[in-house]
C-alpha cells in the first residue's frame, strides 16, 4: 500500500541482549515510499522472549524537521506516517510520545498514530487511582474516538532531529528545525 519492498537481508541465531540466547533474527530491509524516497529499515526480533527493537533511517540525508497535520475527516486517517526512533510525535492537549531506548521507528499511517496514543489513554484510564485523572482520560478517550469516526479535528507533529519522519500528504506543513 504505496510502499514497494526492494530486498530484505535477514540473519538468524544471533545472540539476544535480553535473554542471552542465539533466538535473535535481524533484519535489514529497503523500501521505496513515494514522495519520500528509500527507506532503510531495520528489525530485530527473539523468539525466545519476545523482545524486539525497530528503527528505520533514510537513504539521503535529511535535515532535522517538523511536520505538522490537522486531520479533519476520516480520510486523512489514511495518510501514510514514517516515524523514527529520534522523533517526537505530539498531539496537543492528549499526549507526547517522546524518543527513547523504548522508542521504535515505524512506517504507518494517522489512524495507527492515533490509535496508539489511545491504547496508552486507556492504560492510564485503567491504573489511574486518582477520580479526577480517570475522568479525565475518559473525556480523552471521548475526544479520540470521535477523531477515529471523522467527527472531529486533532492535530499531529511530528519534530525529528535526525529528518528521518515525515507525514506524506499535501496539507502536511514542513518545517527545518
Amino acid at each position: 500500500m504505496g510502499k514497494k519492498k526492494e530486498q530484505s537481508n535477514t540473519l538468524g541465531g544471533q545472540l539476544c541482549p535480553m535473554c542471552r540466547k542465539k533466538t535473535l533474527t535481524l533484519m535489514e530491509s529497503k523500501l521505496e515510499v513515494p514522495y519520500f524516497g528509500n527507506v532503510f529499515v531495520f528489525s530485530m526480533t527473539c523468539s525466545s522472549c519476545n523482545y524486539r527493537k525497530a528503527d528505520l533511517e533514510a537513504e539521503e540525508k535529511k535535515e532535522p524537521c517538523k511536520y505538522t497535520f490537522e486531520v479533519k475527516n476520516k480520510k486523512d486517517l489514511n495518510v501514510r506516517v514514517i516515524k523514527s526512533s529520534e522523533a517526537t510525535v505530539k498531539i496537543p492537549h492528549v499526549g507526547t510520545m517522546s524518543p527513547g531506548p523504548a522508542s521504535e521507528g515505524f512506517i504507518s499511517n494517522v489512524e495507527g498514530i492515533i490509535v496508539k496514543f489511545k491504547e496508552q489513554v486507556e492504560t492510564l484510564r485503567d491504573t489511574e487511582e486518582d477520580p479526577a485523572a480517570k475522568k479525565k482520560a475518559k473525556k480523552l478517550l471521548k475526544k479520540i474516538q470521535k477523531v477515529l469516526w471523522g467527527n472531529e479535528k486533532l492535530k499531529i507533529i511530528i519534530e525529528d532531529p535526525t529528518g528521518n519522519s515525515a507525514i506524506i500528504s499535501d496539507k502536511a506543513v514542513k518545517k527545518k528545525i
